[in-house]
């Protein structure tokens, strides 16, 4: 008789064991969230929301360390680097998709990385300054055909900065200025009159639009936003197929045992469908979003191919 089988199997079982004892004893001290930018957006806000429910549920301290710059380059190098045992964690926004094409050396690959959980989805918006004399896409369209304009993005390499390519010269052929900011100064920009359009994610732009300082036009996403749900969408206004998204979310070093991340996902996604963590960030206009470590992937990997698309028939570069 073949024992050889019956001996493959107890190595295997015998080489699971340190991993399935790693993932039981997970965490064994503090966790480090490390934000690829500043204090105060979408990544921060996510970051800070899940850090009290994952510090309950673990027993043990979750710190929250900024690290921006470089597009949110910088921070996915820190973690890129890490142990890959799940104590380091990136929370980064669909930036980390882009600029694998947009920078000629990012300092980081995508296979650098584990999906951990997708946190929020949140479609980009156009919106204008309320003396332009547009109230719609095709008006708009119309009146920058006719005269020289510009608009606000939140930084070159941006979904808002892509999205706002795509219509305005890709699909329209219109010769708009970009004029690059943050994703609040690009409003603030936009309200104070100096720039008449301006392309953000919806946090930035919703209270303003609520004080009637900004009006919107449309929304990038493929359904009406819940937060502004008379804007219509790109797609809508005869665009189909228009789509565009900004995301925050979750990620880990390459090589974190499966069962590590599995916890992770589904204590962060426990955290996002919390009643006051939800209503926390449909106040700020973004929409909590739970996925498992494989769609969040999917989507991923579909995001890198469709970003080096477009930055590609752009002509960007970052450097």
């Amino acid at each position: 008789m073949n024992h050889r089988p019956a001996r493959y199997l107890a190595l295997a079982l015998a080489g699971a064991l340190p991993l399935a004892a790693g993932a039981q004893e997970f965490p064994n001290r503090p966790i480090r969230i490390v934000v690829a930018f500043p204090p105060g957006g979408a990544t921060d806000v996510l970051a800070r929301l899940v850090q009290p429910k994952l510090a309950d549920t673990f027993g043990r301290s979750v710190l929250v360390d900024n690290r921006g710059g470089a597009g949110g380059n910088i921070g996915a190098q820190i973690v890129a680097r890490s142990a890959p045992d799940g104590h380091t964690l990136l929370v980064t926004s669909v930036a980390f998709a882009v600029n694998v094409s947009l920078f000629s050396k990012p300092g980081y690959e995508i296979s650098d990385f584990a999906p951990v959980a997708m946190g929020t989805l949140a479609p980009n918006i156009i919106f204008v300054h309320p003396s332009v004399k547009a109230t719609n896409l095709k008006e708009l369209i119309a009146l920058a055909r006719r005269e020289p304009m510009s608009y606000a993005s939140s930084g070159t390499g941006t979904t808002t900065h892509l999205a706002a390519e795509m219509l305005f010269r890709q699909l329209n052929k219109l010769d708009v200025t970009h004029v690059p900011h943050t994703p609040a100064a690009a409003a603030n920009t936009v309200v104070a009159g100096q720039v008449p359009i301006g392309s953000t994610s919806m946090p930035p732009m919703v209270p303003l639009a609520q004080a009637g300082k900004v009006r919107p036009i449309a929304v990038t996403s493929a359904t009406r936003a819940s937060v502004l749900p008379d804007v219509p969408t790109v797609a809508e206004l005869g665009y189909p197929g228009f789509a565009d998204y900004t995301w925050a979310g979750v990620l880990a070093p390459a090589q974190v045992p499966a069962a590590v991340i599995r916890r992770l996902n589904a204590e962060i996604n426990r955290a996002l469908t919390s009643a006051d963590v939800r209503d926390r960030m449909l106040a700020l206009a973004s929409e909590p979003n739970p996925m498992t470590p494989a769609e969040f992937g999917k989507l991923l990997r579909s995001d890198v191919e469709r970003y080096r698309k477009m930055v590609r028939e752009l002509g960007l570069k970052a450097d």
